[in-house]
């Protein structure tokens, strides 16, 4: 299928031209059409035909196409099924929000974490997506949607530290000025608690903002819904948020799904609260959705959560449902089209 030409820098395309015994400025000429959002060299139209047949045949371009859409009555979210060269299926989702439009992206084909209260998870990792396959999501939301992409959160399908070399690829080329031009403060990343992504991306001092799934401050609990916790126990992951604020003076966001009688009890807040000691945390409270396929509930206790939280002085705040009629949580729509497409091969 060709090497994935939206993934290279300008750099290295530069370089790849010259081998070509092009000029050096085409590399930054080629780079700008590409995140501009082409999907055939064709359209480049400045750039010299003989040119453009030799891209073609040594690059792949254009691997994204949209095999649904659901756009929600209540608020505009618009969720899309992207359908990638090979086939698999990702998923985007466009939300509209006073300070902007956000683009929640994909970092993989399915996901190997196996958190209990996840669709994105159930049919276990595929493969990672390129740099490349992450920008098109960001440019081909905005392009289909018509609304400029001002933010991106990294929360869509996969845990992006378990393809974090790709990820930090994908960083440089929407950060990019000759790109879309990003800033990394409106950008955000979220993990499920990858300690070794979490310390490596401390070192590099990038200013996003960093997500982490918490779901539970004990340990116990943590295990039962987020396997990960066993490889990289909760404590252990306090202790790399500690470190990465004192690195990067950078506050993390917590993500906190509130699942009845799992994960909503009086002590749980408590617990936070003390592990947070020494650092400014945000608590993201999530009103949980219902994956048919898991016993887990929507908590009751939300409010009374949030106000334990506060009134002990960490600022927490429930997230607003957006796309409450289409599948716009995590997973959801890729899930759905998969089972349909398993009931028509079994009829």
């Amino acid at each position: 299928m060709g090497i994935d030409i939206r993934s290279m820098t300008p750099e290295e395309l530069t370089d790849a031209l010259k081998a070509m015994g092009e000029p050096a400025f085409r590399g930054k000429q080629v780079f700008t059409w590409l995140h501009r959002g082409v999907r055939s060299f064709e359209e480049m139209s400045d750039i010299p035909k003989a040119l453009r047949e030799k891209l073609a045949a040594a690059y792949r371009l254009g691997g994204l196409t949209a095999a649904r859409k659901q756009v929600s009555r209540l608020d505009g979210t618009a969720k899309y099924l992207w359908e990638l060269h090979d086939g698999n299926c990702i998923e985007s989702v466009v939300m509209r929000y006073r300070h902007g439009n956000t683009v929640c992206i994909s970092s993989q084909v399915g996901c190997r974490m196996g958190c209990a209260f996840c669709a994105s998870t159930l049919g276990g990792k595929i493969r990672d997506l390129t740099a490349g396959e992450m920008a098109e999501q960001v440019m081909f939301t905005q392009a289909d949607s018509g609304l400029p992409i001002s933010n991106i959160v990294l929360m869509g399908i996969g845990e992006p530290l378990d393809n974090l070399e790709n990820v930090l690829r994908f960083l440089a080329l929407v950060n990019h000025p000759l790109g879309m031009n990003i800033g990394m403060r409106h950008i955000s990343l979220s993990t499920c608690g990858l300690v070794p992504g979490i310390r490596q991306l401390a070192e590099l001092e990038l200013q996003l903002t960093l997500s982490v799934s918490l779901h539970a401050p004990d340990s116990e609990t943590r295990s039962r819904i987020m396997p990960v916790n066993r490889a990289y126990d909760v404590d252990e992951l306090f202790a790399a948020c500690h470190d990465y604020f004192a690195r990067t003076g950078r506050r993390i966001s917590f993500e906190y799904a509130m699942i009845d009688g799992v994960n909503d009890a009086d002590w749980q807040a408590d617990l936070i609260v003390k592990k947070l000691r020494g650092m400014p945390g945000h608590v993201n409270l999530i009103p949980l959705n219902d994956v048919v396929e898991s016993p887990l509930k929507p908590s009751r206790r939300v409010r009374q959560f949030q106000q334990r939280l506060e009134n002990q002085g960490v600022t927490a705040t429930v997230r607003r449902s957006l796309g409450g009629d289409i599948d716009a949580s995590c997973g959801q729509l890729r899930r759905k089209a998969m089972e349909q497409e398993r009931e028509e091969r079994e009829k």
